[in-house]
């Protein structure tokens, strides 16, 4: 990442359209005459008398329960101390940011102009009923205890202070696995903190639930060590942690022998020759913002053998509290709860270190420039840009809530899961759609792959087999597959086919040659040509010996489709094989047919692909409005191309119509509905969801662009019409991408079965 300029960030606050960086958007129409009545008088007087009998109903007609007021009143704002209330509005509208950003939270920032901390109580407890949770933020120790407390006496619904539990749930979450990597227990070690703030004395006490030792810890404030009897600089907070006086004054006599250090203070106050006299594989957590404790160039030349975090991005192991607050809160506000309790943070705190030992998505990869990220030294918590966080991480909190009595709202976690991807957009909707079908099976379907030595296949067989979609079958050398799940540092090994070496190499060749031997392949061919690993595979679902063939992450597609074809054919009824693309652009799904396979079908191939198209749109539960594309619309601009796909349009009233299709159509007419009602009203079609292309040229070049130039999310190629499961990835496809067509190849030979 490049450097960061005073003027790069100034430049971000004030431009990109508005100053600031938060706005407030409605969320119901308010174009016409009537949608202002509902929205305000007289249609709103309604809500307001059902919520006067009936507190609760606030949730389901305000936006209450998704709404957390961001809190400050600016006298520790990052690390900049005490710089006023208004000061501290870019940072509250950063936290809103992030709360919308990973968690689809709403936020209002409430900056409060008072150092007295009753004051403050008496605003946040004034304005609660419009929020469904409270984040105080930057508010100085010890006053800030002294708040939190007595809000969470005082209302019904979670109060939270970031800056003491945030730090705390992460580091903890990072401490968890640190100590399992070096062969430590809780129980058995020895931390210091330097700091001894909100943030220092939580992540003190959680750690202590975790099971450390409190006596086992040492605080150390500007003062030295907080010991029992010191009277300068102690508060209540701190003398919960005060140690028995053992001679230890200062940060550095403290530090000799300490297994662990969290650094919760100023830049630079723990030196390298203060880390050498750590215990064996000392745990760093150098967490002060902008500047750590020390530089992990530093500890790590210091000692060998350090495992070491910092709040920062530019290094490894960042301890940052958006992994907590945006999670915590909507785990929370999807149960209604009246607090976060210690139990919820410390499900938080395991669900975030759960998480660090699953198999890191591309996407995440690719954020931070990595070839590939995996459980240990280096990687001891999630990346912030995570997105499986929210999965983990709420559900968890969620059920937490539930078991602990605070939640006024009982869900089904499994189905609550489903509904957090659902926020992530339509894309997540669509791809647990595929899963869910796969799934029913219950991972009974045999699915091999043709490049089983390539590492995204192989991390997409583990995640295809933990999660029960299918029975993944690698095609490769074993020895190469094995070496390659080591240094993934997968738990387990799939099945593995070896095309130089397997029982029925013979029975697969004869089997071959009767296929192909009026085509000029002779046995000896035959039998070579078995050992390729896409006939190969190809050949598996043909003898029965698997169910469904996924191929082309490093292959040409015709050099999967080709073979594909030879062997299997097309479908019973089918003339021939098409390819449909899923393109989501935003909450919308459209098919775009067909991009992949035939390069310049005549009508009557138009025909048929519409008709296979028309058909999936229903396997995946939409309702095909199919609109054949041209440059005309509806002979306005007579051409043997336009005429082309109009006779398509006529074919398809005799092969299939049991589905809505017209056209000739340009695509604006297709897809904006406008037009037809003005223009050309008779149309069966407007607002098409299934858009048949020309040709392979006219397909292929809309599908990129938009997905290039419009941001939509494709997914695919999906083959229609093929004689058996068979379908095809696409070179530079991600691990998720990889999980998706498999799961669509699952749903096919289910299909197919029934």
């Amino acid at each position: 990442m490049s450097k960061i300029t005073i003027e790069d960030a100034l430049e971000y606050h004030r431009l990109k359209g508005k100053p600031g960086k938060v706005a407030v958007i409605p969320t119901k129409p308010m174009d016409t005459q009537r949608d202002l009545s509902l929205a305000y008088s007289p249609g709103v007087a309604h809500p307001v008398l059902e919520i006067e009998k009936d507190a609760s109903l606030a949730y389901e007609y305000t936006s209450k329960g998704n709404m957390v007021a961001v809190v400050s009143n600016g006298t520790a704002i990052l690390g900049l101390g005490d710089r006023g209330a208004l000061a501290s509005k870019p940072v509250m509208e950063g936290k809103g940011v992030l709360f919308k950003k990973f968690a689809d939270v709403d936020v209002f920032d409430i900056e409060v102009n008072s150092h007295d901390p009753d004051e403050i109580i008496k605003v946040v407890a004034a304005i609660s009923p419009t929020f469904g949770g409270i984040n105080l933020e930057d508010i100085k120790a010890p006053e800030c205890f002294y708040i939190e407390e007595t809000l969470k006496g005082m209302l019904d619904i979670p109060v939270f202070h970031d800056d003491q539990h945030g730090t705390a749930i992460i580091s903890s979450a990072a401490l968890a696995n640190s100590l399992e990597i070096v062969g430590k227990k809780h129980e058995d070690i020895r931390i210091v903190i330097s700091g001894a703030g909100a943030s220092a004395i939580s992540c003190a006490e959680l750690a202590i639930r975790w099971g450390v030792k409190r006596e086992n810890i040492m605080l150390c404030d500007t003062r030295g060590v907080v010991y029992k009897g010191r009277t300068e600089g102690m508060n209540k907070y701190k003398e919960r942690l005060a140690v028995e006086d053992k001679g230890h004054r200062t940060l550095a006599d403290a530090v000799a022998g300490a297994d662990v250090f969290y650094g919760l203070s100023v830049a630079n106050v723990l030196s390298p020759e203060m880390v050498k006299t750590m215990a064996d594989d000392p745990v760093i957590f150098a967490m002060a913002n902008p500047d750590p404790e020390i530089r992990p160039e530093l500890a790590k030349a210091a000692r060998s053998d350090v495992i070491i975090a910092t709040g920062r991005s530019d290094y490894a192991n960042q301890v940052n509290n958006v992994l907590g607050f945006p999670f915590i809160f909507r785990g929370a506000l999807d149960v209604r709860a009246s607090a976060i309790n210690e139990e919820m943070k410390f499900a938080a705190s395991k669900a975030l270190a759960a998480l660090t030992k699953e198999d890191v998505p591309d996407s995440v990869l690719r954020a931070y420039g990595l070839e590939s990220l995996k459980f240990g030294r280096e990687y001891i918590i999630p990346t912030p840009l995570d997105p499986r966080v929210l999965l983990w991480e709420s559900p968890a909190v969620a059920e937490m809530a539930m078991k602990t009595g605070v939640a006024r709202k009982m869900i089904d976690i499994d189905e609550y899961r489903e509904q957090l991807a659902y926020r992530q957009g339509k894309g997540e909707q669509v791809r647990y759609f595929f899963q869910n079908q796969a799934r029913s099976s219950g991972g009974s379907k045999r699915l091999v792959f043709a490049e089983g030595e390539e590492p995204k296949v192989i991390r997409a067989a583990h995640q295809i087999k933990e999660e029960g979609i299918a029975t993944p079958v690698l095609i490769g050398r074993p020895e190469i597959i094995q070496k390659t799940i080591e240094e993934l540092g997968l738990p387990c090994c799939p099945e593995i086919m070896n095309p130089n070496d397997y029982a029925r190499h013979e029975e697969y060749a004869h089997a071959y040659h009767e296929l192909r031997e009026r085509k000029g392949v002779t046995f000896p061919i035959a039998r070579k040509r078995v050992r390729d690993v896409n006939i190969l595979g190809l050949m598996m679902v043909k003898m029965g010996d698997a169910d469904a063939f996924v191929s082309g992450l490093t292959f040409e597609y015709p050099d999967v489709i080709r073979p594909a074809l030879r062997i299997h054919h097309t479908a019973p009824g089918a003339a021939r094989a098409a390819g449909v693309y899923i393109m989501i652009v935003d909450d919308r799904v459209y098919l775009f047919t067909d991009a992949t396979v035939n390069i310049d079908p005549s009508a009557e191939d138009l025909a048929e692909i519409a008709c296979l198209a028309a058909n999936f749109a229903r396997t995946i539960e939409l309702e095909p409005r199919v609109a054949f594309l041209s440059f005309s619309n509806f002979g306005s601009t007579p051409h043997p191309l336009s005429e082309k796909v109009a006779k398509a349009v006529q074919i398809v009233k005799e092969r299939c119509p049991d589905f809505v299709y017209d056209g000739e159509m340009q695509a604006d007419t297709a897809v904006v509905p406008e037009i037809v009602d003005e223009r050309y009203p008779f149309s069966a079609v407007k607002d098409a969801n299934v858009l048949v292309f020309p040709s392979l040229e006219s397909a292929n070049i809309a599908y990129k662009l938009l997905a290039r130039l419009g941001k939509a999310k494709a997914i695919g190629p999906i083959l229609l019409g093929m004689g058996a499961p068979v379908h095809v990835m696409q070179t530079g496809d991600e691990v998720s991408d990889i999980v998706q067509i498999a799961s669509v190849a699952v749903m096919d030979a289910m299909s197919r079965g029934k």
